[in-house]
């Protein structure tokens, strides 16, 4: 893989001459449009929550300023009795689909673990609801490939929440880079923090009134570990992809709209710290470079080696820097995320970006997927934006697993040449948790 060195002490170093407090300019703000139109009476729409915890809650709460919450669902009694507490007047559902078909729902938001939001999205869809889901938008990229099929063909508003797309910082940012102020793009960098590196971890019996099986749903089943549950699901190859997806669905995002590609050419990545046997199994630290048509290399690594716990994984990695994202072009480099925009030359952040906005005119990531409900046009973040910001984490995984170089053609979404490397792109759902389960 080429080699980036960017030392940290002397990023920072140099950042911090430009753009104190990353302020956006304030032309760019008295500029921006109004936000988000509050809904008329009568216009509030049902809302049903399936998967009660802390970021379903957070998505409600932010969803209820403009809807109506008329329903819960949970696998987990004790998750389900607490939301019900703080929303007495929405009934209570263990079963997705007897949620969604319940009368009074109009939109669904899924709070529910990655390998639950395509079958859950897509059982909505197919019932005349319109969704909000949480990102990572998919589990595998066949997932994402038929997850947009249907959402065209049943005329349905599909949120992903990468609210990152209605962050005012974010859009400048790809303003600048689209409009030419970094010259030609040579490379850009997606930071990521680093996962969870623990175990082995042991067995112990189901905790009262938590559906296990259901859960699990369509991946393998396996006996119960406190660690594979909530707060930890993701740092496991099963229901998700570590890091890489959770906040690689925000920052690939980012870099792939200014890149402003469907996906790259080539893919390769690696393991920088092998999982415990019996432990998280997705690599808590990693490296990803992708090739784009035009010689634009994408770098993306997991940028802070230690742990939660606070133990020490590896010694820094090469280019080491904050999580965000930085684009290197012919004419300087620029640095963005949240809180946070800078660049080499601060003349590249004063001056107005020539051409069309990037940015919707909204603010607000749930207002604008409720004020899509009301209009029926895209959101921000729709079907096929998600699918393919979060394609880019899966050809990482798949890379990663393979231990190889691999080509790719964004247009037909398949490999070149290389069978095997197509087998990765999907996964068999666990009977009876399969099609005929969401039918």
């Amino acid at each position: 893989m080429t080699p980036f060195h960017i030392p940290r002490r002397g990023f920072l170093r140099s950042a911090a001459l430009i753009a104190a407090g990353g302020a956006l300019p304030s032309w760019y703000g008295e500029a921006a449009p109004s936000p988000t139109p509050k809904p008329r009476a009568g216009d509030r729409p049902g809302i049903l929550l399936v998967g009660c915890g802390g970021m379903g809650l957070y998505d409600l709460s932010d969803a209820a300023k403009l809807g109506d919450p008329v329903a819960l669902c949970d696998v987990d009694a004790s998750r389900l009795a607490k939301a019900g507490q703080k929303y007495p007047k929405a009934r209570r559902f263990r079963d997705f689909r007897e949620a969604i078909r319940s009368s009074g729902v109009d939109v669904v938001i899924n709070g529910t673990p990655d390998h639950w939001h395509t079958p859950i999205n897509l059982f909505a869809i197919r019932n005349g609801r319109d969704v909000y889901s949480e990102k990572p938008l998919t589990l595998t990229l066949d997932e994402g490939k038929r997850l947009v099929t249907e959402v065209r063909k049943h005329r349905r508003i599909l949120q992903t929440g990468s609210q990152q797309r209605s962050d005012r910082r974010f859009q400048f940012a790809v303003d600048l880079v689209r409009a030419g102020r970094l010259g030609r793009i040579r490379q850009v960098i997606s930071s990521l923090p680093a996962g969870r590196h623990g175990g082995p971890f042991q067995v112990a019996p189901v905790p009262e009134g938590f559906d296990w099986d259901l859960w699990q749903g369509p991946v393998q089943s396996t006996a119960f570990v406190p660690e594979r549950g909530h707060g930890n699901f993701r740092y496991w190859w099963d229901y998700s992809e570590g890091t890489l997806t959770d906040w690689g669905a925000h920052h690939n995002d980012i870099a792939r709209w200014m890149i402003g590609a469907d996906g790259p050419a080539t893919v390769e990545g690696r393991a920088l710290i092998e999982p415990i046997p019996g432990g998280f199994s997705f690599p808590a630290n990693y490296r990803v470079e992708f090739t784009y048509a035009g010689g634009i290399h994408h770098v993306c690594q997991s940028t802070l080696c230690d742990s939660p716990s606070g133990e020490r994984l590896s010694p820094p990695l090469p280019g080491e820097m904050p999580h965000g994202v930085r684009v290197e072009g012919t004419d300087g480099w620029l640095f963005v995320s949240r809180g946070v925009l800078e660049a080499s030359d601060a003349a590249i952040l004063q001056d107005p970006a020539s051409g069309e906005r990037s940015g919707k005119s909204h603010e607000d990531h749930m207002g604008n997927f409720f004020e899509c409900v009301q209009t029926r046009r895209a959101p921000a973040a729709d079907a096929e934006t998600g699918h393919r910001s979060v394609s880019l984490c899966h050809l990482g995984a798949i890379a990663m697993r393979l231990g190889r170089p691999l080509r790719w053609n964004p247009k037909s979404e398949r490999f070149l040449g290389d069978r095997e490397a197509d087998t990765h792109l999907s996964r068999e759902p666990r009977k009876p948790y399969d099609d005929s389960y969401i039918a």
